[in-house]
């Protein structure tokens, strides 16, 4: 079995069998995890976070109990809509809100509706979200509302040049927004080396392990928020002496889960590890980086993947996270938020998601 398959394997045993209702769900142990989901009414994960007219807005996966066995390309991950949450204040109450985006009314897509992010200009707020077109391709699309609840209106096609997953749109000081994107193993990266799908390409990465890992890319959004103005581009991952990380460090190399924020003046830009597990980052002087890593900023969550976000609300920082709590399966997540704190050179404190007795 490879390598990722056991690792789902083992993740899905470690709890009770899931219930299509996280209400019907076994009660876990509360006091070893450091924060609690924020809903319980469905599965959630992959939290992007926002904050607009004063609200905290949450844009998760949404998912669900389907029948496809796991696997190491995360075909198990079958979700179908987005449904968002909303809250006025950190610790607050968390609204659950109807559905936003149905799969069935993206014209271009099949299934798979994997971790989104959005965005607001002009009077209107911008969905992105991957899913698998026709050809089991993964590509990325957007809709649009008025209102950052929905419901959006797709656009009838991908966007052009747009492939893998995980789409986050970061708004620079300036105005420019900027879209980073990608994923290595089931999120295809290594089927678009060239920025065309290869269906017979390889399973999980470059098999380089001694060559320079995969990149994420990063394209500048158009002004209207509906397409690239560029041809996507890597961003360049380095360590402390400017030289690439390498597809076999595993413990810092890119897997998926883009996310870029800002803190004083300085570019972070942050992501999953993947089969390691760990939140990672790098600071650089521009969106387009180069980013030197620096760290983690969150060890393994109970469950086999981490995706999150980081977002500035009254003053401070958090992180919004996903773990397995309520179900003990990797397929059914539920999102969480805790506080981040910064060292005073710069860097992220490391955030345990368990308790330690």
């Amino acid at each position: 079995m490879p390598l990722l398959a056991v690792a789902y394997a083992l993740a899905g045993c470690t709890g009770n069998s899931p219930a299509a209702d996280p209400s019907q769900s076994a009660a876990p142990d509360k006091s070893k995890y450091l924060s609690q989901p924020l809903v319980s009414e469905i599965y959630t994960a992959d939290p992007s976070a926002h904050v607009w007219n004063g609200k905290i807005y949450v844009y998760p996966s949404h998912d669900i109990d389907g029948p496809t066995p796991e696997d190491d390309l995360g075909s198990h991950f079958e979700m179908r809509d987005y449904r968002i949450l909303s809250m006025d204040k950190i610790g607050g109450p968390v609204t659950l809100g109807p559905v936003a985006l149905d799969v069935k009314d993206v014209p271009w897509a099949e299934k798979q509706m994997w971790a989104p992010d959005a965005a607001f200009r002009d009077g209107t707020y911008y969905l992105y979200f991957p899913a698998k077109d026709k050809a089991g391709a993964f590509r990325i699309g957007v809709a649009t509302s008025n209102s950052p609840t929905g419901p959006f209106k797709a656009q009838p096609e991908p966007i052009k040049g747009s492939y893998s997953i995980d789409p986050a749109v970061f708004t620079d000081d300036d105005g420019k927004s900027y879209m980073y994107f990608g994923g290595i193993w089931g999120g295809q990266l290594q089927r678009n080396v060239g920025g065309k799908y290869d269906s017979n390409g390889s399973k999980t990465d470059l098999q380089a392990d001694d060559k320079p890992a995969l990149l994420p890319r990063v394209a500048r959004m158009s002004d209207d928020m509906l397409e690239f103005a560029e041809a996507p581009r890597e961003l360049r991952i380095v360590d402390e002496k400017g030289k690439l990380l390498l597809g076999g460090d595993h413990d810092r190399r890119f897997f998926e889960a883009s996310w870029m924020h800002k803190y004083k003046g300085k570019y972070y830009f942050s992501y999953s590890t993947g089969d390691t597990h760990f939140l990672a980052y790098g600071i650089g002087d521009s969106p387009y980086g180069p980013f030197t890593y620096k760290g983690r900023i969150l060890e393994p969550v109970e469950g086999w993947t981490t995706h999150h976000s980081i977002v500035q609300w009254d003053g401070r920082w958090w992180l919004f996270y996903a773990d397995t709590q309520l179900s003990g399966q990797t397929r059914l997540r539920n999102v969480k938020v805790t506080e981040l704190h910064y060292n005073a050179d710069g860097t992220i404190r490391t955030i345990d998601p368990m308790i330690r007795r």
